[in-house]
């Protein structure tokens, strides 16, 4: 085909030509526009308008071993965060987080992030659960917080001074396809196409370096501390283009979501003193980790209240969930340190945290797998080859930094380092590379999918699919697991699929179509949801996040690897044992072997 040019409009779809390219306007996508906005013309593609993207919902804090507090060091953060993420963390991947994430404070400091202070006017820290001095000695106060609105403020901070430098962002259009073209043999990005909300219209947005940070997937399941938006897009288009999906049976389950809701409670809660208790109001974790008890690693934790439940400790007329009990701490502390948190649970809950302990239970919060990347943020196409010109950063990739189950306060950490990194080296690879062709009829692929779900006069809701889905996994992929649950959860997951070729679209209409959306949405949720069932299943131990009841023991032996997915034929048309297959990657290990996990 003919190249169109920036502003061409051509049989109705719009095209835009840019440098650099980042579908997600989170946290990570922000960061990296920070960096290349000054240096290339860069386009912020964003299903929504930055300042509502899941960051801002972020509460706790972002770690750095600043040692403002009481003594610490970044040696200490990567070991931390090693063993949190029970040893399947690359290891030199741990260290640049770690290194590098007193910069990233600083430079957030520089950019006017509100950070609590100390009484000397350095930057607060609290203590976070799995951060610990020494190597696992004690508790360490190493996370970095604005009271427990601490994502909200990284994402306005980051929104304005992405404002400052003149980014170019396009609010409300949906990325539904990336556009690859062989150059050398070698296939490589030239782009993507977008769905804008407001008129029904296609774009595409050609750039030499393409940056997905489109976020996490957490809508597979039904308690969920995700927004409905997070379903998995970014993440199911590269699945979508053959590309591999790493470590996508480790979901982590964060412990203190409101019972029945999911709404998050943040783990600064127990950063501050706060404590779970069960029924009888005993402080159970004293027995799960002895040392830093309240404060141990999210999926330890979870693991532990719903032990708890099962062996009939639990609270509440059907047993099913224990408390959060912050009625001993100040009220004054209440309010300067965890104001959102006592606003949810009196809001939610009609629970009054001054007197009351919450009720509290484990929901699904944070997707360690995603998109595999090299430590520069480049996208690979297997364990050792790059897609050259493609990057990722944020929940959507997996450099593998959180390994089988992250620590809390190194997402809001992960974003602004690895974002930091894939904006530094988009520009990077950019001032090089020649623009990579469009396809013919680059919108095909998009025009098809859309014009297949609109047109469709069959039965079938998309609530009513999206729902058996989410309980489905809630039932049988949650905290623990077993063959015989993943199988049927996995069995469930081909029958929505076939049904959902038999979906209707009420809204036939082009402008604001969300009935449109949700339904390409739900595909991008059955892909990833059997991706995860599948990976879960063929990891025949336990470790981090992924507990199978029928594997209790960690395999060190066998399954010290990561987990590569790929797609090998049509996810539409094929059984999950046709499509999929499963690939290993080892990982880096420097200076932590694999030990058993204490607290």
């Amino acid at each position: 085909m003919t190249q169109p040019d920036q502003g061409d409009i051509i049989d109705g779809v719009h095209y835009h030509q840019h440098d650099i390219v980042i579908v997600g306007a989170g946290g990570a996508g922000m960061r990296a526009a920070i960096e290349a906005g000054p240096s290339a013309s860069t386009a912020v593609i964003s299903k929504l308008y930055p300042t509502r993207s899941h960051t801002g919902a972020a509460q706790g804090g972002m770690a750095a071993a600043l040692a403002n507090v009481e003594e610490d060091n970044w040696e200490w953060h990567t070991y931390d965060t090693v063993k949190g993420g029970d040893y399947l963390v690359d290891q030199d991947a741990a260290e640049i987080l770690a290194k590098e994430a007193i910069d990233a404070v600083i430079d957030l400091e520089n950019m006017g992030l509100p950070f609590n202070r100390t009484p000397e006017g350095r930057i607060d820290q609290r203590r976070f659960g799995g951060h610990t001095r020494e190597h696992g000695k004690a508790p360490v106060r190493r996370a970095c917080y604005a009271a427990d609105r601490t994502g909200h403020m990284i994402l306005q901070t980051l929104y304005q001074n992405c404002v400052k430098h003149g980014i170019n962002f396009f609010n409300e259009f949906y990325v539904l396809d990336l556009l690859m073209s062989e150059v050398d043999g070698i296939e490589r990005p030239a782009g993507v196409v977008a769905y804008e909300l407001a008129t029904g219209d296609l774009h595409v947005f050609q750039g030499k370096s393409i940056i997905f940070a489109t976020g996490g997937f957490g809508k597979i399941f039904k308690t969920t501390s995700n927004a409905h938006t997070l379903t998995g897009d970014g993440v199911g288009i590269v699945w979508r283009k053959g590309l591999p999906l790493e470590d996508m049976e480790f979901f982590q389950f964060h412990p203190t979501g409101l019972a029945g809701l999911g709404i998050l409670l943040s783990e600064a809660a127990r950063g501050e003193g706060a404590i779970l208790r069960n029924a009888d109001g005993e402080r159970f974790m004293e027995r799960y980790a002895p040392t830093i008890k309240d404060l141990a690693p999210r999926d330890i934790v979870a693991r532990s209240m719903a032990t708890e439940i099962r062996e009939g400790r639990g609270a509440g007329p059907y047993k099913d969930y224990v408390y959060l009990d912050i009625t001993h701490l100040e009220p004054a502390v209440i309010d300067a340190k965890l104001p959102d948190i006592t606003e949810f649970a009196r809001t939610y809950l009609g629970v009054e945290p001054y007197t009351e302990p919450v009720p509290v239970l484990p929901t699904a919060h944070y997707a360690m797998g995603g998109i595999p990347t090299t430590n520069n943020a480049e996208v690979l196409r297997s364990n050792t080859e790059t897609v050259p010109g493609l990057f990722a950063a944020g929940e959507c990739a997996c450099v593998s930094v959180h390994g089988s189950n992250r620590l809390g306060t190194n997402s809001l950490l992960d974003i602004n380092v690895f974002g930091k990194r894939a904006g530094n080296n988009a520009v990077a690879y950019a001032k090089t590379a020649d623009w990579v062709p469009l396809p013919e009829d680059p919108t095909a692929g998009v025009r098809r999918l859309l014009d297949h779900v609109r047109g469709g006069d069959g039965s079938e809701r998309i609530a009513v699919i999206r729902r058996e889905l989410q309980e489905a996994m809630d039932r049988n992929a949650q905290v623990f697991r077993t063959d015989e649950s993943l199988r049927e959860v996995g069995d469930l997951i081909k029958t929505l699929r076939d049904r959902y070729r038999n979906v209707q679209v009420q809204d036939k209409g082009k402008r604001f179509n969300t009935d449109l959306l949700e339904a390409v949405e739900l595909g991008f949720l059955l892909d990833l949801a059997e991706v995860v069932v599948y990976s879960a299943r063929n990891r025949k131990e336990s470790r981090g996040a992924h507990m199978r009841e029928d594997y209790p023991k960690r395999d060190d032996k066998n399954l010290m690897v990561h987990t590569m997915a790929y797609l090998t034929g049509d996810a539409e048309s094929a059984e999950a044992d046709d499509h999929i297959k499963l690939d290993w990657k080892p990982v880096v290990v420097t200076n932590y072997q694999p030990t058993e996990r204490k607290y």
